[in-house]
């Protein structure tokens, strides 16, 4: 029993990891915060909604960033309202941002003029375009980006990745949908069955893998721009992707062949299935970590579960070291540079539910810090510069995309409604 429901934990908080040799800054204190104040133009009266919702996500987008004092403004700006920079400045506000958004076909054309009122310049003066209404919200994000670039802060370019996630829809099935981070932008990719463990299958997000489960769990290989769904490989048991390497050419996989999860390396060039852990236990969720010279998985092998390395020669020629020093059952984890975010359960009720709390450690270290206070968190997974990390909350019958930022103290819930994620990747 306990190494079904040890399987079945890992199952929902398998890691994904994008390891990038650098060093996470912790604490970061910025002084002077530029204030911002943000404007919508509005356009027609028809286009006046529409154009509100954009300026509103990009009010929002800038206040998540950390690196702005955002002012909203309360009126609808005439596009003709000349720019008075001395006004601006008396009030202390450095830049302005005016915004115009309108369908165009069956698409959007949005405006952003930035004005920087202490040299009395326009800072910015840029058109976006998408070609469907309902992705507006990457508008806005792209907008955020690039006033954030303005100001030379450190990027927010994660903004305009997708979301992949399964999301349960009945007992038994579940379907994937891509979503923008906050999940206003939402689009139903497969459905019918159980598809779950989305997992992005190269850095351009062109392309997925998820696991269906028919006779056999079965890996499938999912192409957004022509449709193609490729069946790769079947097993018995389980059969989950749990990380891709950066050229897209190898997958990490937990399969259970023989009933005993290990974690294998699948070569998407030639089809050699590498099995790289060799245990009596139970190994899942690998990662690769170290300029993929490493791969980190999760293994009961202490007795409990725990986050643990090997390098990719495999266990056999190769040092099994544990990562994570902190905790007695920890089923997810993902590492940027010297630093790993992990899952961690801390209470065993049996008439409730269980807390599982994220940590950040450093490898380096004896560097500890607590991420969140309750609930379930799981699935954490850094962004590509390792100032951002996204997981799944999961509330009584709901859940919700979590966002932290790390060195700004900013926790932010974003929830699915009408449904409970199963697992993500972005």
């Amino acid at each position: 029993m306990k190494k079904i429901v040890f399987m079945l934990l890992c199952a929902l908080g398998f890691a994904y990891a994008n390891a990038v040799d650098a060093t996470l800054e912790v604490v970061k204190k910025f002084g002077n915060l530029p204030k911002i104040l943000v404007q919508n133009i509005g356009g027609d009266y028809s286009e006046r909604e529409f154009s509100q919702r954009i300026f509103k996500m990009l009010v929002a987008d800038l206040k998540v960033t950390g690196h702005f004092v955002v002012q909203e403004a309360k009126e609808i700006v005439p596009n003709e309202m000349l720019v008075n920079f001395d006004e601006y400045r008396k009030n202390k506000i450095d830049l302005v941002a005016r915004i115009k958004a309108e369908k165009s076909g069956g698409g959007v054309l949005a405006r952003l003029q930035l004005f920087d009122a202490n040299s009395g310049l326009v800072a910015l003066s840029k058109e976006y375009k998408n070609t469907q209404q309902e992705t507006y919200p990457f508008l806005a994000h792209k907008m955020a980006i690039d006033i954030n670039a303005y100001i030379k802060a450190p990027s927010v370019d994660w903004m305009e990745r997708m979301v992949i996630l399964a999301y349960y829809t009945k007992p038994g099935e579940s379907d994937i949908i891509m979503s923008d981070y906050t999940l206003t932008y939402k689009k139903r990719v497969l459905g019918g069955g159980l598809n779950i463990f989305p997992k992005w299958a190269n850095e351009a997000q062109t392309a997925f893998y998820y696991t269906k489960y028919l006779d056999k769990p079965t890996l499938f290989r999912f192409e957004l721009t022509t449709g193609q769904n490729q069946k790769m490989f079947d097993s018995n048991g389980m059969l989950i992707a749990s990380d891709v390497s950066s050229d897209g050419n190898k997958i990490l996989v937990t399969m259970a062949p023989n009933e005993q999860p290990d974690v294998f390396m699948y070569d998407v060039t030639n089809g050699v299935l590498k099995r790289l852990t060799q245990y009596s236990g139970i190994d899942v969720g690998g990662n690769f970590i170290d300029n993929e010279e490493r791969v980190m998985f999760i293994s009961d092998r202490l007795g409990y579960p725990n986050v643990f390395a090997i390098p990719t020669s495999g266990e056999i020629s190769g040092k099994v070291e544990q990562m994570v020093f902190h905790g007695r059952n920890n089923n997810a984890a993902n590492a940027y540079g010297n630093y790993i975010v992990y899952s961690s359960r801390e209470s065993s009720d049996e008439f409730s539910r269980n807390t599982f709390n994220l940590y950040l450690v450093s490898t380096k270290s004896d560097f500890i810090r607590r991420l969140s206070a309750n609930g379930v968190n799981q699935l954490p997974r850094f962004s590509r510069d390792g100032e951002t990390i996204m997981y799944i909350k999961h509330e009584i019958g709901q859940s919700a995309l979590g966002i932290i930022r790390l060195n700004y103290n900013k926790t932010l819930l974003f929830p699915l409604q009408g449904g409970v994620i199963q697992s993500m990747d972005w």
